[in-house]
């Protein structure tokens, strides 16, 4: 069939385009600038209009790589850009490397001249930096949410797949950018257009900003037992005051052999070890992604000495949180 018979009829069209400025920041992943521009491309083929327009940016004018080792021409470095242009900052891996004060200058001064400015993937992080997320609700990719609730005190973070919050928007990252732009489309020139774009991107389940970006812990873990899955989210919401085995499995109605016995019967190993392993990894997470001390690191997975987090962390990663710190700044 020919797309022509497929078109969408727009009401009231448009002027002249709405155009995206995308920033692509050093390391952004691929897949969420893709997969937003890809969705304003099949906009303009389904609706036989020019609705959207984009142009590219980096911090230098020059070309940019993503993390998948690609690099990426744009059209120019850092400039002004107009009050009704919608601002996309591409995030991907090692965004505080990113995070220039280059490029923090520039966000707080278009800023102020009012576009919607929109975080990508982990490009909250540079929303977040630059402070235009006090106060606001927001989402950022589910590995980076530790460290930046760590750094962020003042910014709502939530786990949906993506948040608008006034003029500012942030995603998960990954198709979650699909999403957004189906709902700014739908938005812009109804929903009948937007679904559209779905169908053509083969995007059956279009999910909204009340759905969380991660798995529910029974799909996660394989395993669908309710009492599991309530005791594994209490450990997962009380990392740095861990809960003890006997409240966990006292608050979920059994005794501490039972819990210890669907532990081991679903995950093969105890509460206390599954737990342990919990926090080691949130403690991974901050130092990879922060500077924290190693110190306010163990204070905050709920190690109270720095000599027994060490321990740990070197039973389970075979190496020293130091050791870790000094491999990553490297």
């Amino acid at each position: 069939m020919d797309v022509s018979d497929q078109l969408v009829e727009i009401q009231d069209p448009p002027s002249k385009p709405r155009r995206f400025v995308f920033v692509l920041l050093k390391d952004f992943t691929m897949l969420c600038f893709s997969a937003a521009v890809e969705s304003l491309r099949i906009a303009n083929r389904m609706s036989g209009r020019e609705l959207y327009s984009w142009t590219l940016m980096s911090e230098t004018g020059e070309p940019v790589t993503c993390s998948a080792g690609i690099e990426f021409v744009v059209e120019n470095e850092l400039i002004e850009v107009l009050r009704d242009d919608t601002v996309m900052i591409c995030g991907g891996i090692n965004i505080q490397n990113s995070t220039t004060k280059k490029v923090l200058n520039w966000v707080r001064r278009e800023a102020r001249r009012g576009p919607l400015l929109a975080g990508l993937c982990t490009a909250g992080y540079t929303l977040a930096k630059a402070g235009l997320l006090d106060g606001k609700r927001a989402t950022i990719h589910w590995e980076n949410q530790d460290s930046f609730t760590e750094e962020f005190e003042d910014v709502e973070l939530t786990k949906s797949v993506f948040v608008v919050d006034g003029n500012r928007i942030t995603t998960a990252g990954g198709t979650s950018s699909i999403d957004l732009m189906l709902k700014l489309v739908a938005q812009d020139h109804g929903e009948d257009l937007a679904n559209a774009v779905a169908d053509q991107l083969i995007y059956s389940s279009i999910r909204t900003d009340q759905d969380t970006q991660r798995l529910s812990i029974p799909t996660r873990i394989g395993v669908r037992h309710p009492k599991l899955s309530q005791v594994i989210q209490k450990m997962e919401q009380n990392i740095e005051e861990p809960i003890s085995p006997s409240t966990l499995a006292r608050d979920v109605g059994m005794s501490t052999r039972q819990l210890e016995r669907l532990f081991r019967r679903y995950l093969n190993r105890s509460p206390k070890r599954y737990y342990m392993e919990l926090r080691l990894q949130k403690a991974r997470n901050l130092l990879m992604q922060t500077d924290m001390s190693v110190i306010n690191v163990a204070l905050a997975c709920g190690f109270a000495s720095p000599s027994h987090f060490s321990k740990c962390y070197r039973a389970h990663y075979d190496t020293t949180p130091y050791r870790e710190r000094g491999a990553q700044a490297s």
